[in-house]
């Protein structure tokens, strides 16, 4: 059953360690899976690892986080090429399409090289819940900041735009991220920009955000606007732990 409405879980989290395994799903991830209204049967998972290049050994922890969760994990990959005949219909039998963390940069590039851009809004139109981490969680906004051209940080303003709003992550745990998201919202680089704790995700139902959610004590998400003054100012969200 796909989710009824355009669903998207845009995370600074989602992983957790595993007790058995090198990772797990955490809550933000099973979130994602109640959002898409799946019942009756194993859920599926699909998950892309392109962001990092498609590790091998990302892709064997995820299918152990997979079997140990009771979820049908699949990993897409796109090196050396696309791991499927047909990757639209592949995502389409997805409940949920999980986008790993890396360089949200070349996360774009390559999929604007397979049209995974154009594939994505369709997947999303039909229901099935996008999720991601940090390059994972970016990529379905109109940008953000990223680390993908070096050491330091800079502005990204070319992703999807599936919601039409800028993106923060890893918000408290990378000091240099607040004041350069604050920076380009003042100049006018990036609109407005909802931003995430590691630890906290953001729930868009179409293209609005429904609510704000975590997955660990203190985590908190924020929007960042430009005022009349050509300040930018920050507001704190209300939000919901959705551990179990």
């Amino acid at each position: 059953m796909p989710a009824d409405v355009p669903t998207i879980v845009a995370t600074s989290g989602g992983w957790v360690p595993g007790r058995r395994t090198r990772v797990a799903f955490g809550p933000l991830v099973h979130h994602c899976l109640d959002l898409s209204g799946v019942s009756g049967r194993t859920p599926r998972v699909t998950h892309l690892g392109t962001a990092g290049g498609d590790q091998a050994h990302w892709n064997s922890w995820v299918l152990e986080a997979g079997r140990e969760a009771g979820i049908d994990v699949t990993n897409l990959s796109l090196f050396p090429m696309p791991s499927v005949d047909d990757v639209l219909g592949h995502l389409l039998e997805a409940d949920v399409v999980w986008v790993n963390g890396g360089s949200v940069v070349n996360l774009l590039a390559v999929w604007r090289a397979h049209g995974l851009d154009r594939v994505m809004r369709q997947v999303w139109e039909a229901g099935v819940v996008l999720g991601g981490v940090s390059a994972g969680s970016i990529c379905w906004h109109t940008g953000g900041t990223t680390d993908s051209f070096g050491p330091g940080l800079d502005p990204v303003t070319d992703g999807l735009g599936l919601v039409p709003y800028a993106n923060g992550v890893h918000y408290d745990s990378e000091a240099r991220r607040r004041p350069l998201v604050h920076a380009l919202v003042a100049d006018g680089t990036l609109g407005r920009t909802y931003c995430t704790d590691d630890g906290a995700g953001l729930v868009y139902r179409g293209t609005e955000l429904a609510q704000a959610v975590v997955e660990r004590d203190g985590a908190g998400a924020y929007v960042v606007e430009r005022d009349a003054s050509g300040a930018a100012v920050e507001e704190r969200l209300d939000v919901v732990d959705v551990r179990r």
